[in-house]
Order: structure tokens, then sequence, then C-alpha cells
């Protein structure tokens, strides 16, 4: 027997010898399975316990599972430089946040799962990036709100979107509406309460659409036939003429319940007649303002309440038959009331409340009286009757005669004075008979604006400038005492109003310029001026130093000398003296000492001293001198030497 195993464990060693193993790929992550046989780089990482994304991931990967772990979050480097993935597979990690940008660079990716995780919103940088994006799938998590910009990177691209199992109690349709190319949505199991009308029909491409187990009491009418799978059940449903679209669309199977009205509760919209799926015209209650007079710039309250199946919309008619809108004076509650924040005299009349739903309408007046502010009295005694044949004028200030407001005999209370083309200096007397005075209160406008201008000012002052006025224009101005006394605080009151006319601009003539355009103007003069300055001055130095330059003589050198080799010098310079010879050497002549007494200097050294070339003039000569005329010291010339004994 061990004769047989020998020669078969030899057989094995030989063939395992000639089949090379391939060592594991450094980039295939610990845990993970990298297969060498599929046709794309692929990871798969999922249920291997992983608490992180793994940081050595192949970044060229196509496909990567890290489903079924515990990855709690997801940073903003962990699937960088991944721009060939189209498959990520987040599912069941428990993930709670997501960093902004986790995905920016993920922008082949066509295919992202988040299924099973815990996130709790959705922000507009976490999917940043994802162009390519096709199915988004979030089902299973605790979504409470998404916000409208999220799914602005994909909106063109996406094809299905989960949204399943959330806590979402509305959606930004309007960003749904914008996906062109979706096909599937999916919302069961959430909070949604209304769905806009509209916001189903902008989806061309839309096939399937799950509504199921929601808070939805109605549904607005999809396109069709042929429109989307529709799924409703679950959903508190109330029975009216506004489903028989539902109930004629509806097919074997389906689960559509009704909850409301009583007489429908609990059975099977696709059980019920249609001629039982009845609305009720609106009818309205109530309607009133609050309180029903006002003295104009006073704030006012009209509330309607109105009765119908369905709920009627309410909306309000203004005395001129328009439908009033919301602006900066009028406010249309969701409630159906309406505010006044400042009466004005085109107030003063009627406003109609219309309630309208499915079945009809319905309308009620409520009158509105706006009381004018004091109109002044002239002292000829004739400015009553002119305002009381004018009546209320296109302006929202009362009409006053003249430039001041006369409070008695000989007292004016308020006076428009150094009146300009922009500006007006506004003075009125002191109120300390009033009480509990906190603020005073201007306004204004212009005969050609409605807008009212308002200015709060200390109880103290005395005294206002209006700037930036239109000239030419016909201006009323009210001043007012804001008090605090009692609860409620005390209406404003009113302290007096004047009218006064801008001065018209000359013809021919621009405005005069603004305080900051003369300010840059200035500054731009000066810093030419300052500019110009310095370039004159260089300009004068320049030139004067080139007249310089050109009075000034040519230096003027009687003799200049070189150093020669043993030449004879010129007969004019004086020699010098001869050098007292060397002494000997100690051991004799140049026999004795061989080349050092050829060469004595050599023998040791000598420091460089130096010297004053013999065959050059003194410069400190004496004028006169045998030597010349001194020589003026030149940097240029090479005057100055420094000489060693060779």
């Amino acid at each position: 027997m061990a004769k047989l195993l020998v020669p078969l464990v030899v057989l094995g060693a030989v063939s395992g010898a000639g089949v090379p193993v391939s060592p594991p790929s450094p980039r295939c992550p610990p845990r993970c399975l990298c297969p060498a046989a599929a046709p794309s780089p692929t990871l798969l990482c999922a249920r291997t316990g992983l608490l992180a994304v793994p940081p050595s991931l192949d970044r060229g990967a196509v496909e990567l599972r890290l489903a079924d772990n515990f990855i709690g979050a997801v940073g903003r480097s962990d699937f960088a430089n991944m721009s060939s993935l189209v498959h990520l597979t987040l599912s069941r990690n428990g993930l709670r946040r997501l960093a902004p940008g986790a995905f920016a660079d993920l922008r082949a990716l066509r295919a992202l799962h988040l299924d099973g995780n815990r996130l709790p919103a959705l922000s507009g940088p976490q999917l940043r990036g994802l162009a390519s994006l096709r199915h988004l799938i979030l089902a299973n998590n605790q979504l409470a709100a998404i916000d409208a910009a999220a799914f602005a990177a994909f909106a063109a691209t996406v094809e299905d979107l989960d949204l399943s199992h959330n806590n979402l109690p509305a959606l930004p349709w309007d960003a749904v509406a914008a996906m062109g190319s979706l096909a599937t949505l999916t919302l069961d199991h959430n909070l949604l309460e209304r769905v806009p009308a509209g916001a189903v029909a902008r989806l061309p491409r839309l096939a399937r659409l799950d509504l199921t187990a929601n808070r939805l009491r109605a549904l607005p009418p999809v396109p069709g036939p042929p429109g989307p799978a529709l799924a409703a059940g679950g959903n508190p449903l109330h029975c009216n003429c506004e489903l028989l679209w539902l109930r004629r669309v509806a097919q074997p199977g389906r689960l559509e319940t009704c909850a409301t009205p009583a007489p429908l509760a609990g059975r099977l919209l696709g059980a019920v007649p249609e001629e039982e799926l009845t609305c009720r015209a609106p009818a309205v209650t109530a309607a009133a303002a609050h309180p029903p007079a006002v003295t104009e710039g006073q704030p006012l309250r009209l509330g309607c309440a109105a009765v119908g199946d369905p709920p009627p919309a309410l909306h309000w008619l203004g005395p001129d038959g328009r439908v009033v809108q919301n602006g900066s004076r009028r406010l249309v509650g969701a409630d159906g009331s309406l505010e006044l924040r400042v009466a004005t005299l085109r107030d003063h009349g009627g406003f109609t409340c219309v309630a309208a739903n499915a079945a009809g309408e319905a309308a009620a007046r409520v009158d509105v009286v706006v009381v004018p502010l004091p109109v002044p009295r002239g002292r000829d005694g004739d400015g009553d009757a002119a305002a009381a044949e004018a009546g209320p004028g296109p302006s929202d200030m009362a009409q006053a005669g003249g430039n001041d407001t006369w409070g008695g005999p000989g007292e004016r209370r308020v006076v428009a004075a150094e009146v300009t083309g922009s500006s007006a200096r506004i003075r009125w007397l002191p109120q300390r008979h009033v009480p509990g005075v906190r603020m005073v209160q201007i306004q204004y406008n212009s005969s050609a604006d409605d807008a009212l201008v308002y200015r709060l000012l200390p109880p103290s002052s005395r005294t206002f400038v209006l700037r930036d006025l239109a000239p030419g224009r016909l201006y009323e101005l009210c001043v007012s005492a804001l008090r605090v006394v009692g609860d409620p605080p005390a209406a404003p009151r009113s302290l007096g109003c004047v009218s006064f006319a801008t001065a018209a601009a000359p013809p021919g003539c621009a405005a005069p310029p603004r305080p900051h355009f003369l300010g840059g103007t200035v500054i731009i003069v000066i810093g030419a001026a300052i500019a110009a300055s310095v370039l004159v001055f260089i300009l004068i130095l320049t030139a004067r130093w080139k007249a310089a330059g050109a009075r000034r003589p040519p230096p003027a050198l009687t003799s200049v000398c070189s150093q020669t080799n043993g030449g004879p010098r010129p007969a004019e310079t004086p020699e010098l003296p001869p050098l007292p010879p060397l002494p000997p050497p100690a051991g004799g002549g140049p026999a004795a000492g061989g080349a050092r007494g050829l060469f004595p200097s050599h023998s040791y050294p000598r420091r460089a001293r130096p010297r004053r070339h013999g065959s050059l003039p003194r410069l400190d000569a004496p004028e006169g001198s045998p030597l010349g005329p001194p020589l003026r010291p030149s940097f240029g010339s090479t005057h100055w030497m420094l000489e060693s004994t060779v």
C-alpha cells in the first residue's frame, strides 16, 4: 500500500507545480469577492460585516454591492474617482448620513439602491453629480422631508423612483413633474394628504403610479385612456362626484374603499353606483368685516366661511370687481380671510366673497367703510365744500387744500417748508397733550403712485426732511401719533395732513448728479492731478540733469602715462632716486645660494605694499612745480595700483 501512495504523491506534486496559481488581486478588499470570470470588474462585499466603505476599492469597478452590512455613514471620498461605476447597492445597512457630494464622481451610475436604511431627509447636495441615474430606490427609510433640489441632477434621466414605506407628509411635486422620462412612481405607505391637480398629467411617460396606504381623501384625474396603472387602495377616500373618473376606470380587484360620507363608508368604490356619487353646491355661512368701519390708514380684516361638498375654495373680489391678489397691503389667508393691512379710500365699498366647488358657486357681499382722515379747513371756509363735492380721489391719502393743515384759527399743525424738486422739510407742533405717544409716523405718496411710504420717528421729533422725491409731482402727507394705551393698544391719532408739490425740473437740463457720482468724480480728478504733477516733476528733473551734464567741461589731463616693460620714461617726468642695493646673502654670491641667490624675493614671503608708480606726476604737487600741474583723481583711470617685487 505504501508503495502505491508514494508514486501518487509525487505525481500530484508534479502536476501541481505545472499549473500556475494567480495571487490575490491587490485591489480586491478583504472579505470581498472579486470574480475574475465577470465580464467587467465587480466587487461583491455583501454580508461581510463591514462597518464602513472599504478604502481599498478598485476605482475602475463597474458594479459594487455593499448590501446587508453595518455602514452607518458615507463620506465624500468613499466613492471618489469611481467614474466607471454603473451599479451601486447600499441596501439594508442602517445608513443614517450621506455627506454632501458623496456620489459626485459617479457620473456613469445608472442604478442606486438605498432601501432599508434610516435616512431622515434628503437635501440637494446629497445626490449631486448623478447625471446618468435611471433607477433610484429609497424605500423603507425614515424620510420625512425631501428638498426640491434633491432630484435636480437626474430629473431628465430617471425612469424609476421608489419612495415607498417612508414618513413623507408631502412631496416636491414640481420637482417630480419635471421628470420627463419617469415611468414608475411608487409612493405607497406614506403620509401624503393631497396630490396637486395636474401633477400627474405633466408626466407623459408615466406607466405606473402607486399611492396605496396614504391619507388621501381625493384624487385628481389622471390622463387617459390609456393612462398609467393606478393603485390607490387603503386611502380614506371621500366618495363624491369628484371620484366619478376613478369609478369609471376601476377594474375588477381594485381595493379603493370609501371612508366618507357615512352612507358609503366601507364600500368599495367600484361597487357604488354613479348616481350616489354626488356633490353639494357651496353656501356662504358667514361674511363680515372686523371692524366694519375704520379710519384711513388703519388695518382691517374680512372673514368668510362656506360649506359644501367638496369643501369650496374661497376668493375675494374688490370694490372694482377684480380678483384680490396678495400684495403689500392685501393678504388672502389659507382660511379664506382677507386682511387689509392699510385701509385706503379705494377700499371703501363692497367686497365679495366667492365660494366655488365642483357643484357650483356662491357669493356674499361685505361692506367696508373707510373714514377719510380729517380734511383741512381753509381760512375762507371753502375747503369743506370743495372736498365734499370731490369725494374720494385717486390718491390713498385725504385731499388737502394748500400747503398747510390748520388746527384752529391762526394755528398750523403740519407745515411743508423748503420744498425743492427732490426734497421737502416737514414740521409739526409738539403733542404733549397726547398721552402714551411711543412713536411718530409719517405716511405719504405722490399723485402718480398708489404705494404708501412710511417713516417712523421718535416721539420727540418735530421735523423731518423727505428726500428722493420726484420733481413736478403733488404729494400728500399725514403725520400720526402711535400710542400704547390700554390692551389692545389704541389706534393711531392723526396730528394733521399737508399737501405740497415739488418743483418741476428745468426744461432741457438734466437732473443733478447723485452725491456718490460726485464723490467718485472728485476722487478721479484728484488722482489725475497728482499723477500729472509727479510726471511734470520727473520731466523737470530729467531736463536739469541733462543741462548740467552738457555744461560740465571734460577733465584736462596734461600727462597720461602707462607702465612699460623697461622703456624710457618721458623727459618731463623727473626720475626718482634709485633704490639701495640689496645686501648679499649670508652664504656668498649667487654660486653659494644657487637658484635662491638669483631670486632672493622667493626665498621668503614679503607683504605687498601700495606704491605710486614713479611715472605718474604727484597729485598733490603745488602750482608751478617741476612735476607739472596737479591732476584730479579719476575713478575711470588706473592711476593707482598695487605692486609686488618679483
